[in-house]
């Protein structure tokens, strides 16, 4: 009978905490109204006003969803006068959100 040894334990155990932050971050995705504030976000820093303004997301609901983001730290905040700036904070978050941008979000056409 073969046994494990710790090394293995602890690569399961490490395994097992990489699969659950994963998890996660994919159930924060899964959202469309975050997806879209992510994927705004990766392209650069933006004041709540303007994230309302380009996707069309009623205050309410937009606080909603930042609140999520700020908990889960994917998004950080900094405030100027009245204004609260929101930038997308997580390397992981940002490196999916890469994928799925390139994947997903029209390009423009570069005119021949």
């Amino acid at each position: 009978m073969e046994t494990s040894s710790p090394t293995d334990t602890t690569h399961l155990q490490a395994l097992h905490e990489s699969a659950e932050q994963a998890c996660r971050l994919m159930k924060v995705l899964s959202n469309r109204d975050r997806l879209m504030i992510l994927c705004q976000l990766s392209q650069g820093e933006l004041r709540v006003g303007e994230i309302e303004a380009q996707l069309g997301i009623v205050q309410p609901t937009l606080s909603q969803q930042l609140t999520v983001l700020r908990d889960e730290a994917l998004v950080s905040t900094r405030r100027e006068g009245k204004n609260i700036y929101y930038q997308l904070s997580s390397p992981q978050a940002m490196t999916v959100i890469g994928v799925l941008y390139a994947q997903f979000c029209p390009q423009p056409e570069n005119p021949a």
